[in-house]
């Protein structure tokens, strides 16, 4: 009978363990070349692991590894790197049977009766036999909870050497517009005392003189709004690495030249891109996860099989406790079998589907912002590099400029309203250069963090290649 109610219950669930169908995102095909390709050639992904020390700056090679080190952002990833290995552990101890030692004396006494002692001592062990692999999906999906982690950690360190690099950069141009209008304020100082002594000796009218003043006093004005862009830059740079915020102003406030890179900047195919990028590591083990849960999910509507069992003393006295009298034990096997839920454990079933769909969702949207901001970085670098070009043959024709009509109008020979436009175009060129220096820079920064450089993956078990992203974008 009892086997035959067994056999019963095995055919019945087995009817019923059938994830329903659902459809999902279409897949999509990944680019085998990027659209800018005049500063792209093959490399391998290691290359851009410390992508930072391809500037060859050594302050700021220490500000990124202090920031790696010892940033808040990423001692808190760490931590809930920590918590899901931990979590994973957990969900690995469940496959196997739990013991528990128990020991206990005790005394009572009913009414006129004599006081009674008892001692006991036993071990009891319990098994549940994970016959349909509820437990062994719910540590697939804990394994691939970790690995996220682990990407996400990765993901952190990009973004977090990325903010340095760009903070750094952003300060050197900050401390090289600073000394160009110091430059051209003292250019202007000159030409002021200039028009002054030509106004003493009735050369020229109070206008001319207003007007040099004027320029004078509004690139003055610029040095104080730079040196506190400077000094707030600092700031933020502290905080990233974890110190608090005036502790790098005597280390940082020393000028020092924008930072360059190597204009043959080496690009990997966009399938490789995205085999680096973090982000994308850990959407693909989010899907593995999902797809893990809805496997426990349809599991658990299956029978739960239990052993369990114990061994122990039982004896009124501690020294009759090693007589074979004493000797108590129990083995039970147990089954256990969801007949009514009221539709629970299907709507648990659904319920997990619909999370592997968004996480698919979530992974193509994950790839396709990773296509769009190398693409983007490309042309921006194209941009920058052309723009910077200009404007430095721009800048050398504005100080030429400036120098022949400043020499011309201390001769007489140009009214002052040309030296006043040439000044002022040497200012703007200048500090244009200096901008879209920093731009080029930047640039290459936005595309290292981009290609998925600043991290070194643990594990290689995952091969990002078009089949594969068009499987995990798409449901059967």
């Amino acid at each position: 009978m009892i086997k035959a109610i067994c056999l019963l219950l095995l055919g019945t669930c087995g009817c019923a363990a059938v994830v329903p169908p659902h459809t999902g995102a279409k897949s999509f095909d990944v680019p085998v070349a990027w659209s800018v390709t005049n500063v792209s050639t093959a490399t391998e992904a290691s290359s851009l692991t410390q992508w930072w020390s391809h500037f060859n700056d050594t302050l700021l090679t220490s500000l990124v590894t202090q920031a790696l080190q010892s940033g808040t952002s990423v001692k808190n990833a760490q931590a809930a790197l920590q918590q899901a290995r931990a979590l994973r552990d957990v969900s690995e101890a469940k496959l196997w049977p739990s013991m528990n030692v128990s020991a206990s004396a005790g005394r009572s006494k009913a009414g006129n009766n004599p006081a009674v002692n008892s001692f006991a001592t036993g071990l009891d062990a319990s098994w549940e036999l994970d016959i349909f692999g509820a437990t062994r999906s719910a540590l697939s999906a804990s394994e691939s909870t970790a690995r996220a982690s682990a990407a996400s950690l990765g993901d952190v360190q990009v973004s977090i050497a990325a903010e340095v690099a760009l903070d750094y950069i952003a300060l050197r141009s900050a401390q090289a517009r600073l000394a160009i209008a110091g430059d051209n304020l003292l250019s202007q100082q000159e030409t002021l005392r200039i028009t002054k002594w030509r106004l003493q000796a009735g050369l020229i009218s109070s206008l001319e003189y207003e007007q040099a003043r004027a320029l004078a006093e509004q690139t003055s004005a610029l040095l104080p709004t730079l040196q506190s862009s400077i000094e707030q830059i600092i700031h933020a740079l502290s905080a990233l690495t974890g110190k608090p915020p005036t502790t790098l102003l005597t280390l940082l406030s020393a000028a020092s030249p924008i930072p360059q890179t190597n204009d043959d900047l080496a690009l990997s195919i966009p399938a490789e891109t995205l085999r680096q990028r973090p982000d994308v590591r850990a959407a693909e083990y989010q899907i593995i996860a999902a797809q893990a849960r809805v496997k426990q999910a349809d599991a658990a509507r299956m029978p739960n099989f239990s052993l369990s069992g114990s061994f122990g003393l039982n004896s009124a006295t501690l020294g009759s406790l090693t007589r074979s009298d004493s000797v108590v034990s129990t083995l039970l096997a147990g089954v256990l079998m969801p007949v009514f839920d009221g539709g629970a454990l299907r709507a648990q079933v659904r319920a997990q589907q619909a999370a592997l769909d968004q996480a698919r969702l979530a992974y193509q949207a994950t790839v396709l912002a990773a296509l769009t901001n190398v693409e983007d970085a490309l042309v921006a670098l194209r941009g920058d590099r052309e723009r910077l070009l200009s404007l430095q043959l721009a800048a050398e024709a504005a100080s030429n400029a400036a120098l022949m009509a400043h020499q011309r109008y201390a001769s007489g020979l140009v009214d002052f309203q040309t030296v006043l436009d040439t000044q002022r175009s040497q200012l703007t060129t200048q500090d244009s250069v200096a901008i879209a220096s920093s731009d080029v820079s930047a640039d290459h920064v936005r595309l290292f963090k981009a290609l998925g450089g600043g991290w070194r993956s643990d594990s290689e078990d995952i091969t990002i290649t078009p089949k594969n992203i068009a499987v995990r974008t798409s449901t059967p």
